[in-house]
């Protein structure tokens, strides 16, 4: 089953949701901003070894809260990690999960590769 990491306010991630629906696709939609669907470090180590990421590439570097908080620090990959965790809009996204293969589906039709 094909899993999105969504992000309502976000446009690249709601046009990712109308991208499978037109395709008529099944998927799960993970709200991974709200506390109750939020992702634990085990599962994001999982998905950055679907994308076969480094955890500072999904991180979104242009975010103010990176700049202002992590920018100048050197982090190693469990306290970035860590950094996303708690702080999940620091995440690209959206995020397309298909079994062991993922995307950051920016624009939508990058997923078509793992669908």
């Amino acid at each position: 089953m094909i899993t999105v990491y969504h992000n309502p306010r976000c446009q690249k991630s709601r046009e990712a949701l109308a991208h499978l629906n037109a395709i008529g696709a099944q998927y799960n939609v993970r709200l991974y901003m709200n506390d109750q669907e939020s992702m634990t470090a085990a599962e994001l180590e999982d998905v950055l070894e679907a994308l076969d990421m480094d955890a500072i590439e999904l991180v979104r570097t242009k975010e103010v809260l990176w700049k202002e908080e992590f920018k100048d620090l050197e982090l190693d990959e469990d306290e970035i990690i860590l950094a996303m965790i708690e702080h999940p809009r620091l995440m690209e996204r959206p995020i397309i999960v298909n079994g062991t293969k993922a995307v950051v589906a920016r624009p939508a039709e990058t997923m078509d590769g793992i669908l």
